[in-house]
């Protein structure tokens, strides 16, 4: 005999499969609709097998049960699909960073379901019970559910003005019917089984899932838009709150009842606490009632309507690395929606020298656009009314021929939004743009308190713009003068070395059958080239990036190898050897011996051939010391402090300036540091220190 149950899980899957299919109609072959249809598909599978299952004998109910828990075992790779794939930009890069995510919801479960067939469910006098296999995988199904209603929150938060309008009661109909699971799945772990009353709740669920997804179809269609959330998966997230909220409270709930030893009504209990958490969620995801909430605090205990102080950190963090006026712009503009409760918030911007507002950004996915507004007529003189302003101004009371034209591009799309407001971006006597609200929950006008609010935004929107735009004329700047202070020591030495050439070129012709001449002749080419080659070495450094290898090695034995290497080049009296024994440190060979070399060979032009180099090591706990000293020329303290580490700055008039560039980069990507002690005609010491592992005493 057909009862009640079998009639809601009859109209529940029935929804579940319309809804659906309505969707791949809509959306034609894209991968989230395809996932949303095959996951409504199992959803109405599941339903009508549990409803059946509850209602045969156990021996058959077992059996039935057994292929309820491999469909359940299906549903978290189809949905977590969805969930990633529901209105995300960046799908190729979302799916390759969830792929082993991916592939365990869709493969771990089923196999487990399969491996452990006739270990999941016996039958009992009462019923069926779910064995300890069977609680695993409904504890899988359980995690999977919780995460994939955390990544639909997080699409949903992520979206302002009309896209979250849109797409609200589609998200809503999925935490509704993943909700319902939660609370099924606790009860079958707390139970070990089935009630009677789970599929019936099931079914309901379903329904009223289904009823809110047809909302949010009427009013979108399934349309699908780029949203991009934040990759942090759990933080701020109100389903993780909910979902643990609810759990413990259901556990403390089951203590209660064992404790009053009646578990007859237990599962009533648990189910209004279910809807008592997602009646919250609900009314928090309301813009109406968030709005009458702050309206009713504001009107009644004389509080501000808005937080100034929250919104002007809430604008800083937005725009903080924000380069492109467009995100900027988009930042500034969600951030409005959502402050004001205004669905349609749009920006122009009046670009230099120009006659019109050209479109930048919406939070209104089909209203206005680059490609419907395209430009609207902004003359001297209507920048010079709004100027005259100076403020918020209500957009339908203005007659002039660019207030028509920026009403036709941007149409109210709710006759209940109330009027459409204009606020000038102005950057002191500039005329930057500006930003048109439309559309807002309830139609409620702007107090006072909140058209001055809006100004305040506008005004640090074209403080803003105003900084990229310097910024970026400052980065040009400082390229150009890097380039022309790069091509001023770079054209020295190639003028040197084509002059040599030329030289060279000039005399070939009387001087060809000198043996001398043509030994010097070669010699003196082979120079130049080595001198232009090394330029473009030093040159080539600083495009790369530095990669170290590094190996225990012995400071005082590698300094010991380069003083042995450049033996015959050094132009030094006296070499004073100071290299103790250190402990070994990590570095990477190479890279040190070439500031090492460096360092000696800077040492060796600044005493100009007739002084002395001194070289040491010590170690102390937890770090060696390198010191190259000499007694030569010095340097002025204030090219020490400003430039010496700079590229392109050197002492001397041959020299490129990159050397102790590069010598820094090398020490402090070993973590280290270098510090030069110096006074002109007394010489300079340059300190080098670098970690050493464990502790070491004094040599």
């Amino acid at each position: 005999m057909i009862g009640m149950p079998e009639v809601l899980a009859a109209v529940a899957a029935f929804a579940a499969v319309a809804i659906g299919l309505a969707a791949v109609v809509r959306k034609g072959t894209s991968a989230p609709s395809w996932c949303f249809l095959v996951g409504m598909v199992l959803l109405a599978v599941e339903v009508v097998l549990e409803t059946l299952a509850s209602r045969s004998v156990p021996i058959v109910a077992a059996e039935r049960m057994v292929t309820v828990l491999l469909v359940k075992s299906l549903l978290p790779g189809v949905w977590l699909a969805f969930s990633l794939l529901y209105c995300r930009g960046g799908k190729p890069d979302l799916i390759r960073r969830w792929r082993w995510a991916l592939v365990g919801a869709f493969f771990i479960p089923p196999l487990w379901v399969l491996g452990f067939r006739s270990h999941l469910v016996g039958p009992t006098d009462r019923g069926v019970e779910f064995l300890p296999a069977a609680a695993f995988l409904l504890v899988l199904v359980l995690l999977a559910t919780v995460a994939i209603l955390v990544n639909l929150e997080r699409t949903f938060s992520s979206t302002a003005g009309i896209t979250r309008w849109r797409i609200k009661y589609l998200l809503l109909g999925a935490a509704v019917i993943f909700g319902v699971k939660i609370y099924a799945l606790s009860q079958a772990l707390l139970f070990s089984g089935n009630g009677t009353a789970i599929p019936v709740v099931s079914s309901v669920g379903l329904i009223v899932g289904c009823i809110l997804m047809t909302v949010g179809y009427v009013r979108q269609g399934f349309g699908d838009f780029d949203i991009h959330p934040s990759r942090t998966v759990l933080q701020g997230s109100l389903t993780f709150l909910f979902a643990g909220g609810y759990l413990a409270l259901v556990g403390l709930l089951a203590q209660w009842v064992e404790r009053q030893g009646g578990a007859g009504s237990f599962p009533l209990q648990a189910f209004i606490v279910l809807i008592g958490v997602t009646g919250l969620a609900l009314m928090l995801l309301s813009d109406r009632a968030r709005t009458g909430l702050q309206r009713f605090v504001s009107r009644h205990f004389r509080r501000p309507e808005h937080d100034f102080r929250s919104i002007w950190s809430e604008f800083t963090h937005r725009t903080t690395g924000l380069e492109e006026p467009g995100e900027i712009c988009a930042s500034t503009g969600r951030l409005i929606a959502g402050t004001f409760s205004a669905l349609n918030v749009t920006v122009f911007l009046r670009p230099e020298e120009s006659g019109e507002l050209v479109w930048v950004s919406t939070t209104s996915e089909d209203g206005c656009s680059e490609g419907t507004c395209g430009r609207i007529s902004m003359e001297n003189e209507a920048v010079s009314r709004i100027l005259q302003i100076g403020q918020a101004f209500n957009l339908e009371s203005c007659k002039d021929p660019w207030a028509l034209e920026l009403k036709a591009a941007c149409p109210k799309q709710f006759s209940h939004g109330g009027d459409r407001t204009v606020v000038p971006v102005v950057s002191g006597d500039r005329f930057v743009g500006v930003i048109l609200l439309a559309d807002r929950v309830n139609g409620v006008p702007y107090t006072v308190e909140e058209l001055e609010l809006l100004d305040c935004i506008a005004d640090q929107l074209a403080v803003a713009l105003q900084n990229r735009i310097l910024t970026e004329e400052v980065m040009r700047a400082r390229e150009l003068e890097a380039f022309r202070t790069m091509s001023t020591f770079f054209v020295h030495d190639l003028k040197n070395a084509a002059n040599r050439l030329n030289l060279m070129l000039q005399n070939l012709p009387q001087h060809f059958d000198d043996p001398e001449f043509r030994e010097d002749a070669l010699r003196g080419v082979g120079k130049t080239v080595d001198r232009i080659n090394g330029l473009i070495v030093k040159l080539g450094a600083l495009r790369q990036d530095l990669e170290l290898s590094p190996a225990d090695t012995d400071l005082s034995e590698l300094v010991r190898d380069v003083i042995g290497t450049l033996e015959d080049e050094m132009p030094f009296e006296e070499v004073v050897d100071e290299l103790g024994p250190v402990p070994a440190v990590p570095l990477d060979r190479e890279q040190m011996r070439s500031v090492i070399t460096n360092l000696v060979i800077n040492a060796g032009e600044a005493v100009n051939g007739d002084g002395r180099l001194k070289l040491a090591t010590m170690s102390s706990p937890g770090r060696v010391t390198l010191t190259v000293s000499d007694n030569g020329c010095g340097m002025e303290r204030n090219f020490v402090r400003k430039k010496l580490y700079r590229p392109f700055s050197s002492t001397k008039s041959a020299g490129l300036g990159i050397g102790m560039f590069q010598c820094k980069r090398i020490i402090e990507a070993h973590n280290g540091t270098i510090h030069a002690e110096t006074e002109p005609g007394e010489g300079t010491t340059f300190r080098i220190t670098l970690p050493a592992p464990g502790e070491t005493t004094d040599s």
